[in-house]
């Protein structure tokens, strides 16, 4: 019996020391996965948008920083406030500071040329978000929405409407984004001349620049009843130049899918918005600046995010209170 004891007690002793090694072993591995991330070099990112001051490139970086937050990376965010030239002067300044890659939001789709070749001279990656460049020379990689359908979708909800229009258009010919949701709508109306474009306002996609410019045509006496905006801050410029003027049977439509625009199409104050989804852009653009920095190959250089209109009609399918 005694025997029978000093056998389990052996095998007590050995499992115990199995036991405190292979808990060492972990605490060995645990400890140096740790220091490794410890004394891993920050990646550098760097973002300029044309304006931090519209929620939508907001929500497209923070959607970006949580994920170079979570993994230990760093993120600096200038905003030039729709000037090219401290846009210019930002990304300078980003090259200085080493960042390894870049996102831009060019305000000039033709102005960052120079620049975005010292880049590209600095083997930095350029991934190009919401609007591309007129030359893919100069980027890694393109995130935009597909602002053509946006346009285009905005013009046929139109024609459903009204069975013949007088269009102001609210642009920011500047940006290719912009051009290109005009160009949708434009160009879906042009076989039909009981549409007709009576004036065309440049408003840099800004609510207090469209509301002048709403402004001035109602004092021309120009006669419309219809607004295409290229984005949902202008047609909430427009909007609030039409309710000082008391004219609420204008069809206002936007492009984005902002909380703010989605309560007025629930309100039947605005007609429609070809949504956007920012949240989308965003991880979708994180998610390749990782892989371009693993060097994992890429189907193609660009992503198209599809657009959805939201009008009285489908509104309840769609948040309220937050983006889409």
């Amino acid at each position: 019996m005694k025997d029978k004891f000093r056998i389990i007690e052996c095998m007590i002793i050995v499992l115990s020391l199995l036991l405190v090694l292979t808990g060492y072993s972990f605490l060995q591995k645990s400890s140096f996965f740790y220091l490794q991330n410890q004394t891993k070099e920050p990646i550098k990112f760097g973002a300029t948008y044309m304006t931090m001051n519209n929620p939508f490139f907001e929500v497209i970086n923070e959607e970006i920083e949580n994920e170079i937050i979570q993994r230990g990376d760093v993120l600096y965010t200038m905003d030039p406030a729709l000037s090219v030239d401290k846009q210019i002067e930002h990304i300078q300044r980003l090259i200085q500071m080493d960042v390894d890659v870049l996102f831009v939001n060019p305000i000039d789709s033709t102005k960052l040329h120079d620049v975005l070749e010292e880049c590209r001279q600095k083997g930095i990656i350029v991934i190009a978000v919401d609007t591309n460049l007129d030359s893919n020379d100069y980027v890694s990689y393109t995130v935009t929405s597909d602002n053509y359908l946006a346009g285009v979708l905005a013009a046929q909800d139109m024609m459903t409407q009204k069975e013949s229009a007088n269009i102001v258009l609210l642009e920011h010919s500047q940006t290719a984004s912009g051009s290109s949701r005009i160009q949708g709508f434009v160009d879906t109306v042009e076989p039909y001349p009981e549409y007709n474009i009576v004036a065309r306002k440049e408003c840099e996609g800004q609510l207090e620049n469209a509301m002048p410019c709403i402004f001035s045509i109602l004092n021309e006496g120009i006669s419309f009843d219809v607004i295409m905006a290229l984005n949902d801050p202008s047609a909430l410029g427009a909007l609030a130049a039409l309710e000082d003027y008391g004219k609420t049977d204008i069809l206002v439509y936007g492009v984005d899918g902002t909380p703010e625009t989605k309560v007025l199409i629930k309100d039947g104050k605005m007609r429609a918005t070809s949504a956007q989804f920012p949240i989308q852009m965003g991880q979708k653009a994180i998610e390749i600046a990782y892989q371009l920095l693993e060097k994992k190959p890429l189907e193609s250089k660009e992503t198209k995010i599809s657009v959805s209109l939201i009008t009285s009609e489908n509104i309840d399918d769609f948040s309220l209170t937050g983006w889409q």
